[in-house]
């Protein structure tokens, strides 16, 4: 069985007959599920054991979008509102100790809720380190301003995971806090100096480089490449993200689907793996997209196998937890 490096979405609540049969042929290293996916916990926990079904193997990662605020893809009535990662740094400006206590507790709050239903890796935390003026599509989803805060905020939000068996995703590397637009709908450019983005924005993901996975910023930084996003720059992935930040862990590109990218879903693909990131991802179902990208997408093996496998090394069996009291202590600390 050749397992191809990318992660995959699928289209709704249950896997169609096709979805299934291309699975099963196409054997995407992992999922993903956003908010069209899930409606109840019991149908969330029954459309993770098809996804795992469909390509035979029972540890395929699959990965959320649970941050909190207005990136929740679980969402009341079904699941708790959480709040965003801005909230934890003001609450740590008043308190530090409560902050970072705060921060934690909700991703583990966070992991309890996933790994019941079959989700063990979440893409959190967000270590981008937004300006004033900057577009919105980070905005509140960072922690602070200050990139120490982040750091300090990051790390025990990871933590929190990690207590609870389900992995974080580090992001969006090497920064998408200066972004003037939404990478969703346009390409941001970045103009900072090399000399700015050091004493900032590389600054939390260097501090937290010892992480699992982390995922690429579709952003142009034009001191380090001017022609190409950082997901698709072999300059940034080799110089910076795996030279000067260190990273050495499992590298995911954002969304192809993401309008940042021009192209075909397939040439983005082929120019993700060509930039040396390990993972491809794929979010939005469209059969006909998610058979470009498996056309385009190489087989898992060698370094970038090496480093998929380690980091799922690093789920493990959840800490001893009572929820209700966590649940409680945590209303407490956010009033």
């Amino acid at each position: 069985m050749t397992v191809k490096a990318y992660i995959s979405g699928c289209a709704g609540l249950a896997l169609t007959a096709e979805e299934v049969r291309f699975f099963a042929e196409a054997q995407p290293w992992g999922f993903i599920l956003f908010k069209r996916n899930c409606d109840t916990p019991d149908q969330v926990a029954s459309l993770t054991r098809s996804l795992r079904a469909a390509v035979g193997r029972p540890e395929a990662p699959v990965f959320v979008d649970q941050e909190g605020g207005r990136v929740q893809r679980m969402a009341p009535p079904n699941w708790p509102a959480y709040p965003s990662a801005r909230h934890f740094g003001e609450l740590f400006a008043r308190d530090p100790a409560a902050g970072r206590r705060a921060a934690r507790l909700g991703m583990r709050l966070i992991a309890a809720d996933l790994v019941d239903i079959g989700i063990d890796v979440d893409c959190v935390p967000c270590l981008d380190v937004p300006i004033e003026g900057a577009n919105d599509v980070i905005g509140r989803r960072a922690y602070s301003l200050d990139p120490d805060v982040v750091i300090e905020l990051g790390e025990q939000a990871a933590d929190g995971l990690l207590a609870g068996g389900v992995v974080p995703v580090i992001k969006h590397m090497p920064g998408h806090g200066r972004a003037g637009v939404d990478s969703h709908l346009h390409l941001p450019e970045v103009n900072a100096s090399l000399a700015e983005l050091r004493a900032s924005d590389f600054r939390p993901f260097k501090a937290l480089k010892h992480l699992p996975f982390a995922m690429t910023a579709h952003v142009v930084y034009t001191a380090i490449d001017a022609k190409r996003p950082a997901t698709q720059s072999p300059i940034v992935v080799s110089d910076i993200i795996r030279g000067e930040i260190g990273f050495a862990g499992c590298l995911i590109s954002d969304d192809l689907s993401m309008q940042a990218l021009s192209g075909g879903i397939g040439e983005r693909a082929a120019a993700v793996f060509a930039a040396g990131v390990d993972l491809a991802l794929h979010c939005n179902g469209k059969m006909d997209e998610m058979v470009e990208v498996a056309d385009n997408c190489p087989a898992l093996e060698g370094d970038a196998a090496s480093r998929a496998g380690q980091a799922l090394g690093w789920r493990r069996a959840p800490e001893a937890f009572d929820r209700d009291r966590a649940r409680a202590e945590f209303a407490d600390l956010m009033r």
